[in-house]
């Protein structure tokens, strides 16, 4: 299974499940990942959401004010979730993938990617489309995700489901494990640096962003965030099961007076800047 089709294959059965998972969380400022990247655009210029899912931060550039949008995913189900919401009923979605861009050239002022960018394969091709409909001096910004974010304090819900996790990816076979998605280069501003430099037609600075992303909930609910994760679609019903089980009960001894689990994930905004004609 190539990586394409397995990331298609996740979403046909788990539609929405970006959004369900990050949505709430929050950075230190009170906003979310989504609407670090919807605060960035102004109302009147024009925006892609590449890698749109169910259209959440879509609609968050709509209560701000933008109309001119466009929302790309090449997940059917994803994009009919993104349909279903009324808010988003004068947005153009499209089944497409970010290698092949059906858009014209120069036509946006923005692009923006949440937790998508760094899923893409042929990441070269996908920068040159960016190049391609991205108007001089547009902007491409992505968040990205790295890993839990411990800040020195020891296990967070985050840090203890990576290593149960890793106790039940390392019993199934190679052959029959997740493929390995997207290119290390897409999360953090080196390897941004050398995928848009200005041979691909964008200027050299990259502006990055470090952020946390507090993840804080019940239990369950981090459980819930945390098992979105793509490589549990390969994880056996049973073996999904056991891990819950040993998830809830070492989390629950990790909560506060209130019972919320402390969880906190590392993320990076990043933007590229397309290169002006000389």
């Amino acid at each position: 299974m190539t990586p394409d089709e397995f990331l298609r294959a996740y979403h046909a059965r788990h539609p929405g499940a970006t959004a369900l998972a990050f949505a709430d969380g929050r950075c230190a400022d009170g906003r979310s990942s989504y609407q670090l990247l919807a605060d960035l655009p102004r109302a009147g210029e024009r925006i892609l959401d590449l890698g749109c899912g169910d259209g959440h931060l879509l609609e968050l550039l709509v209560r701000r004010g933008c109309r001119s949008l466009v929302g790309l995913d090449m997940s059917p189900e994803e994009l009919a979730g993104a349909a279903a919401r009324p808010a988003l009923a004068g947005v153009k979605l499209a089944l497409a993938r970010g290698q092949a861009l059906p858009l014209a050239a120069g036509s946006l002022d923005w692009v923006l990617s949440h937790l998508a960018f760094m899923l893409m394969s042929d990441i070269e091709t996908v920068v040159a489309e960016l190049c391609r409909v991205l108007r001089p001096g547009g902007r491409f910004a992505a968040v990205v995700g790295g890993g839990p974010a411990l800040d020195g304090a020891g296990e967070d819900g985050f840090a203890l489901y990576l290593r149960l996790f890793r106790d039940a990816y390392d019993a199934i076979a190679e052959g029959e494990r997740a493929p390995r998605i997207g290119d290390r280069r897409t999360r953090e501003a080196g390897g941004f640096a050398a995928l848009f430099h200005p041979e691909s037609g964008f200027d050299p600075a990259i502006e990055e962003t470090e952020v946390t992303i507090r993840l804080d909930a019940g239990a369950e609910r981090v459980w819930d965030i945390l098992s979105s994760m793509y490589e549990m679609l390969v994880v056996p019903a049973a073996a999904q099961a056991a891990l819950r089980q040993r998830f809830l009960v070492e989390a629950r001894a990790l909560a506060g007076r209130e019972g919320l689990v402390p969880c906190a994930m590392r993320c990076r905004l990043l933007v590229a800047t397309r290169a002006r004609a000389t």
